[in-house]
């Protein structure tokens, strides 16, 4: 018994408190936000999912906190091996969903597994243990090229293995953001970005025809006018963002999240089922919560002060981007926007049918 609360005590002293506190407030508001999100199929399943992970979170950061890390990370080459066998059990037993075979699904688990989002883990563990063992000598070209190999590495099993090209660029960003952080000079930066710009060409064409789309769809509208393949998405989340207003139609009451018409609203999209159901408000409030985890981690932990402001910048510019959406909507004639009223006072369970739905939804453009 006096070793239980020694431990306590231990991780009472180690433990960052107020980080562990924002990061739980976050979790258990995605939960809520996931059950009304779900409630369309059916939330139970999704919510014991995610409470599931919140409690494997909290007991992994128990873990991390009582226990050298450095210990862990000195097995660097280990962490590699596991990372990669990990990712290639996506060969025989992977999940296809959505074009991507990203996910372990067994029948024994009550849920699926990434194996590319658990092993960012390790991934940022044998980056960080690597610089730090090389910091006298961080921008020698040694030492450039080890954190590189390690980072191409993973991208390219993460592609070849899972096709999810998403994923694989997150370890392009980690790795990016970790350098700046770790002091490499910006000459490398420099130079890596004018060997992308010159071989961005012929990068492109290797690029499927769909994912080329995607992109080029950013600059031209009229490659889908009518917003039902690339653009689908975006104007889905868009339309669900609009009609959320300032204030939102409210929890388990917004006309598309309940209905289900915005894709992966549970998942990729989630953001914009939040603006329809809890507005800009709830919007604002979700930016700002994060905003105060980066902050803690950044003051307390001594990052960057640039990597700060350019994260909070960033948060600013899309909190901008949402308003200046809502208020393009209203000069065109639209104020019900701005509140949601009009949305707000035809609720699903007074539609049953989708067409109806979509025709309702429809009219509500200008």
């Amino acid at each position: 018994m006096h070793g239980i609360w020694k431990a306590i005590g231990s991780f009472v002293r180690r433990a960052d408190m107020i980080l562990l506190s924002l990061c739980i407030a976050a979790s258990v508001f995605g939960i809520v936000v996931i059950s009304s999100a779900t409630n369309v199929k059916g939330s139970a399943q999704y919510v014991r999912t995610q409470i599931l992970a919140l409690v494997l979170g909290i007991i992994l950061y128990v873990f991390f906190t009582l226990v050298d890390v450095d210990i862990i990370a000195e097995r660097r080459e280990l962490l590699l091996i596991f990372s990669a066998i990990f990712i290639l059990l996506l060969f025989p037993f992977g999940d296809t969903r959505s074009g991507n075979r990203s996910w372990l699904a067994f029948s024994f688990l009550p849920f699926s597994i990434q194996p590319a989002e658990i092993c960012k883990i390790p991934f940022i563990m044998i980056l960080a243990k690597t610089m730090s063992i090389r910091q006298n000598k961080i921008s020698h070209i040694s030492t450039v090229l080890r954190l590189a190999v390690i980072t191409v590495f993973m991208f390219g099993l993460i592609v070849v293995a899972s096709e999810d090209l998403g994923v694989a660029l997150q370890y392009l960003f980690i790795f990016v953001i970790m350098a700046f952080v770790g002091g490499v000079s910006l000459l490398w930066f420099l130079g890596a970005f004018a060997v992308l710009l010159v071989a961005s060409p012929f990068l492109w064409q290797f690029l499927s025809y769909d994912r080329r789309s995607r992109i080029w769809v950013l600059f031209d509208p009229r490659i889908d006018p009518a917003a039902q393949d690339q653009r689908y998405q975006m104007n889905r989340s868009l339309r669900a963002l609009q009609n959320g207003g300032i204030t939102g139609q409210g929890l388990y009451h917004g006309t598309m999240v309940q209905s289900g018409t915005i894709p992966a609203q549970h998942t990729d999209l989630i953001f914009s089922s939040i603006g329809e159901e809890l507005g800009m408000l709830g919007c604002m409030a979700v930016l700002i919560l994060l905003t105060a985890i980066i902050i803690i981690v950044s003051i307390f932990k001594q990052l960057h002060p640039i990597l700060i402001i350019g994260i909070i910048s960033a948060i600013l510019f899309l909190s901008g981007l949402l308003f200046q959406t809502l208020k393009k909507e209203h000069k065109a004639g639209n104020p019900d926007y701005l509140t949601g009223l009009r949305i707000k006072n035809a609720t699903p369970r007074q539609i049953t049918d989708k067409r109806q739905i979509f025709k309702f939804i429809l009219k509500q453009q200008p």
